[in-house]
């Protein structure tokens, strides 16, 4: 019903933001991603929205990127997992770590955010298998081997100091069967181009 919402950001207590749309103030949820991105208070600001109706409760939710807002509502048809729960998760880890995440099938790391439980993780890892993961460039039907090279090279360019958004640009240059050590090389000499 409410898709996106523009107005003048009036205040942040997170996880919640006022913002106010021709004299009406809108409550809006957002992940902490979406809050790092967010200007001064006063100033002006897009959302893309997800608005819930509830028994109970109407909420919006807001999202910088449609990337988030989908990954948000692939979490929220997952039994078991509310709106709270996708929220903490996109604001524990990027949709890209979350996307790598279930390519690789790793509950593990699902389990470092709060409130995710090992049986709530697997759950996760079953039922959103094959779609994230194309956001990243990592084929679900692509080998093991493949998918944990491309998941040891992410993890040294972004040891190495590089963003997450450079690291998984350069580990889209690399082809899937290179190994760790020529794809470091080859996502090194990517990001060091002018």
């Amino acid at each position: 019903m409410i898709g996106r919402i523009q107005g003048t950001l009036v205040s942040v207590h997170p996880p919640r933001l006022l913002v106010d749309c021709q004299g009406i103030g809108y409550e809006v949820d957002v992940p902490m991603s979406t809050l790092y991105q967010l200007p001064q208070a006063g100033q002006k600001i897009t959302l893309l929205t997800h608005f819930q109706v509830r028994e109970d409760a109407q909420q919006l939710f807001g999202f910088a990127t449609e990337t988030e807002r989908e990954a948000f509502r692939a979490l929220i048809k997952i039994s078991g997992v509310g709106s709270r729960t996708a929220l903490a998760i996109l604001s524990g880890m990027s949709v890209n770590e979350l996307a790598q995440a279930i390519a690789l099938q790793e509950a593990g790391r699902l389990t470092q955010v709060p409130g995710i439980g090992k049986k709530t993780a697997e759950r996760l890892c079953l039922e959103l298998k094959g779609k994230l993961a194309p956001d990243l460039g990592i084929t679900p039907g692509g080998s093991s081997q493949a998918l944990e090279a491309s998941s040891e090279v992410l993890q040294a360019l972004l040891a190495l100091g590089y963003s997450e958004k450079e690291a998984i640009l350069a580990l889209k240059q690399i082809p899937p069967d290179t190994s760790v050590s020529d794809g470091i090389r080859m996502g090194l000499k990517y990001l060091s181009k002018p």
